[in-house]
């Protein structure tokens, strides 16, 4: 294949996109699914037009298709729940126009980067040779002639990069293959692509245009890193593991289940490594950390030797670090990543984690856990377990004093949990519900729990479900958003009902912001500013009437089904409507009142948000009290795990 091709550089970058493939364990996908786009004069006439031509083009197999969005930060939240769904295999293409369009993008690329998920943006520039500067939408540095407002994306991007020439876009694309590719580096990849430059044409070598596999490998762990940490789990009285994210994009859960069986060792699980084993393991502790069970939490704390599986121990998993209080508990580390693998001073572990859960049980053989360590495993749970029933059918003395036709959270996560099928995914990001499910829903398939919280961005839930029903149309998607969520990005609803598909979107309306009301009176401040009310004219306060707002209507303006329940009954049968409801009818609203004061049974656990050291408030000075109890029992966790096989642990 020699020769060259004349082509502008959008027309060669969607040439490019369409044939790039990734590859894990033999098997092959197109990395990109295709393109979601709001085109402006930034990038309609450079990569609006190359899409077109693609789209009409019959003489070449390979499309990079184009979907329509409505908001840019949106769109990067559908790529992304789409990659992790796709375990990290496959993502999708985001092009927005100068200005706002591209920097409307930087939230969708922080929490891409933060969850270590893959998408590819191309922000439009202002023109590279300035000849009309400033033109519409630029940023004029006094200080800087080249800054532009997509230099933000650099601190948000695992790979930035700006061609302001032709022959710079080769290595440019080449570069994001490498890291979108990369579970140690992955995270957003930003290629900017100003608007002058996205429509000039160049002769490129048709070489650029082969079809190209990247491989996504397993790094296998050291034989003498498998044998130190197998000495320490031997000798460990209660080992604990926590099992993270990168269980579920190392297709782990089964290398999990055969160590947890093998060695009876528990299984506390992050938000992103929920379901890492199904609801009714024996092992399966349910949730760890500040939004976790009791029986997790009461064994973490315990725990004399903690096995992190493909976590980054973020605060809410450590409780911010109050969880493991054992004098003398240590760490062994299992991560793709050596700068998570180091964390909390732990002995690391750098391998895939399906390679290094394999080799570990094999180097145990024969080893297990004392028999009153999985008695008291049980005895924790079968405690647990009745809170949830409690929580999922509260009794009469919480229902009877809740106003006619209100339910409760649980009880909605409930109907939802046990209605839906087994493969049925749940979406979730932020406010109250994110806590609560992590607490309380029983998960009975690997994929079935997306709970974006890594950034846990409000506005992520629908369309982070939208991206989750295009990975895997097969499976019925519930997307938990309360109203506060639901009115910062309800838009892509639009979007869905362009593409006839199908996501049941659970709206909850509790007339504020349930998890920051609560957080704010915890601190001391009052649910201060968290409540959908009128000014009061007496006082000035936002503590009058509840706003007359209709989030029923504004779903059902946007196209979308919409069913309004009023008590239990009829959440159960617009559960089963939504259910029955056609894969390409579109989105179906449920739409159900709660009560915010009404809460999840407690984790037993803490959260670390500072309270404020002086105060005219009382509240705010007994909060500061209870802050400072809780802070004394943080820890640094910085003691060197023993190398030596012989170490102590006590």
């Amino acid at each position: 294949m020699t020769g060259t091709v004349r082509l502008t550089v959008s027309q060669a970058v969607v040439r490019f996109l369409a044939v790039q493939w990734s590859e894990r364990d033999g098997r092959r996908q197109k990395l990109f699914a295709g393109c979601f786009g709001i085109f402006g004069h930034g990038n309609v006439a450079g990569l609006g037009q190359a899409l077109l031509q693609d789209e009409l083009a019959d003489d070449h197999p390979d499309r990079l298709p184009y979907v329509l969005a409505r908001n840019e930060q949106a769109m990067v939240h559908t790529a992304v729940a789409y990659a992790r769904q796709k375990d990290r295999l496959q993502t999708w293409v985001c092009t927005a126009s100068v200005g706002p369009g591209s920097t409307n993008m930087l939230t969708g690329a922080a929490l891409a980067t933060i969850n270590r998920l893959p998408v590819l943006l191309l922000p439009s520039g202002t023109f590279a040779t300035r000849v009309a500067g400033p033109v519409l939408q630029e940023l004029e540095a006094p200080y800087a002639a080249d800054v532009t407002v997509n230099d933000a994306f650099r601190p948000l991007s695992r790979f930035f990069d700006r061609v302001n020439r032709p022959e710079q876009l080769p290595s440019a694309l080449l570069g994001a293959m490498r890291v979108l590719t990369d579970p140690v580096e992955t995270g957003a990849v930003t290629i900017v692509l100003p608007q002058d430059v996205q429509a000039e044409a160049f002769d490129w070598p048709v070489e650029l245009f082969a079809p190209r596999v990247w491989r996504v490998g397993r790094p296998l762990p050291e034989a003498a890193d498998i044998a130190e940490a197998a000495a320490l789990i031997s000798a460990a009285r209660r080992p604990f593991v926590v099992a993270g994210g990168g269980v579920h994009y190392s297709g782990a859960e089964k290398a999990l289940r055969a160590f947890c069986e093998a060695t009876g060792i528990p299984v506390g699980e992050s938000q992103a490594g929920k379901g890492a084993l199904p609801h009714g393991h024996p092992q399966a502790m349910g949730a760890v950390g500040s939004t976790g069970t009791t029986a997790a939490n009461a064994l973490a704390r315990e725990a004399d030797l903690v096995i992190g599986i493909g976590t980054r121990y973020s605060d809410f998993t450590t409780a911010s670090r109050t969880a493991f209080q054992d004098p003398g508990v240590r760490f062994v580390n299992v991560n793709v990543a050596r700068f998570d693998a180091g964390k909390l001073a732990g002995l690391s572990v750098v391998a895939d984690a399906r390679e290094a859960l394999t080799a570990l049980t094999q180097a145990l053989d024969g080893h297990q856990v004392d028999p009153a360590y999985r008695e008291r495993q049980a005895g924790l749970w079968r405690e647990w377990d009745a809170k949830v029933e409690a929580a999922y059918n509260p009794p009469p003395e919480v229902t009877g004093a809740l106003a006619d036709g209100v339910l409760t959270q649980g009880t909605v996560l409930g109907r939802v949990n046990e209605l839906s099928d087994p493969a049925d995914v749940v979406v979730c990001a932020a406010g109250s519900m994110p806590g609560d499910l992590h607490k309380l829903w029983r998960v009975r398939d690997r994929k079935a729990y997306h709970v974006e919280y890594g950034y846990s961005c409000m506005g992520y839930e629908i369309p982070g479900g939208l991206g989750v029903r295009l990975a895997d149309p097969d499976r019925d998607v519930f997307v938990m958003v309360g109203d506060g969520s639901y009115l910062m990005m309800p838009t892509e609803l639009v979007t869905a009902v362009q593409e006839r598909i199908k996501i049941i979107v659970v709206l909850v309306q509790n007339h504020g912001f349930h998890s920051i009301g609560s957080l704010s009176e915890e601190l001391g401040s009052q649910r201060f500013g968290t409540s959908y009310r009128f000014r009061d004219a007496a006082t000035g306060r936002l503590a009058g009437d509840r706003l007359p707002v209709d989030l029923a209507a504004s779903a059902r303006s946007f196209g979308a089904t919409v069913i309004e329940v009023r008590d239990r009954q009829e959440l159960e049968q617009a559960i089963k409507d939504a259910k029955a409801a056609p894969a390409d009818g579109g989105p179906v609203v449920i739409h159900v009142e709660t009560d915010p004061l009404v809460h999840a049974p407690d984790s037993a656990s803490w959260w670390d948000v500072p309270v404020s050291q002086v105060s005219e408030l009382g509240t705010t000075r007994r909060a500061y009290e209870r802050y400072t109890t809780h802070k004394a029992a943080q820890r640094p966790h910085v003691a060197p795990t023993p190398r030596d096989p012989e170490g102590p642990l006590r």
